[in-house]
């Protein structure tokens, strides 16, 4: 599914766009995707989007005046920026005409995604107010991890991978950071040293960084928001490279099945 570095490589992407944008008219065509999408938004029109920004994989529009929409892309959604008149593929749902001309149209051929509003501080929105600190920020460091592992013998990949405990760090991002840091998957969160938790949340930063840059990973639907592929697959270290050398010792890259997820690591470089 599209995770945090697809979101922000999509956020970017349309940014300059939408901010600043009036809204001159709201066309839903399928309203049953994970949650019903309300009507509030079919009532927006005149409105002018004043912000876009990212909470773990949502995307919020706050909307001058009205509130903030809240888009997730679910397993296979994705935001992009179309021409007037573009023809309608199967699985638009939704678009959100500018001012401008374009629109801004939700494509999710499975409708795991979401497309909410709230009126409120979204912060404080059910679906974001328990999300833990974003990985690049300040609040994500060794010792909040340290405190927040203490006692756990969950393993080391399934922690990270906890929206409680940090946001977007996925099933590929998990995989590749534990390599960096030499932890092996699944060690029990509680039983990692400062030290490699320090190691740990750098290489969460540079992993994320890294993907964020290079237009997120390339899976079999994500596309970036102008229907290029994201290019980090070509920088990915271990995963999904079963059986390939490692990079770092050139021993042969191993895969092991983590609460029904595959998770590639090095036997040799990962203890």
């Amino acid at each position: 599914m599209p995770e945090l570095p697809e979101v922000e490589t999509t956020l970017r992407g349309i940014a300059p766009h939408v901010v600043g944008a009036r809204i001159t008219a709201v066309e839903v065509r399928e309203r049953r995707l994970r949650w019903p999408v309300p009507r509030t938004v079919d009532a927006l029109e005149g409105s002018r989007i004043v912000s876009a920004g990212r909470r773990g994989k949502y995307l919020l529009l706050e909307v001058e005046g009205q509130g903030t929409l809240i888009l997730h892309l679910g397993m296979s959604g994705s935001l992009r920026l179309v021409d007037p008149g573009a023809d309608w593929r199967r699985h638009d749902h939704l678009a959100i005409r500018l001012a401008s001309g374009r629109e801004l149209r939700l494509h999710d051929p499975r409708r795991f995604g979401c497309v909410l509003f709230t009126r409120r501080d979204p912060e404080r929105h059910k679906l974001l107010r328990e999300l833990g600190p974003e990985p690049l920020g300040e609040d994500f460091d060794a010792d909040y991890l340290l405190a927040a592992a203490r006692g756990r013998k969950l393993a080391i990949k399934q922690f990270i991978m906890n929206s409680h405990m940090v946001v977007g760090v996925g099933n590929i991002y998990a995989c590749e950071a534990l390599f960096l840091a030499g932890i092996h998957p699944a060690r029990a969160a509680g039983r990692i040293s400062r030290a490699r938790m320090a190691a740990l949340v750098a290489a969460i930063r540079k992993v994320l960084a890294q993907s964020i840059a290079q237009g997120g990973t390339t899976l079999r639907d994500f596309l970036r928001e102008d229907g290029q592929p994201g290019y980090f697959k070509q920088s990915l270290r271990v995963y999904d490279r079963e059986g390939e050398p490692c990079p770092a010792c050139g021993g042969a890259v191993r895969r092991i099945v983590q609460t029904g997820r595959s998770t590639f690591y090095c036997p040799r470089c990962q203890r």
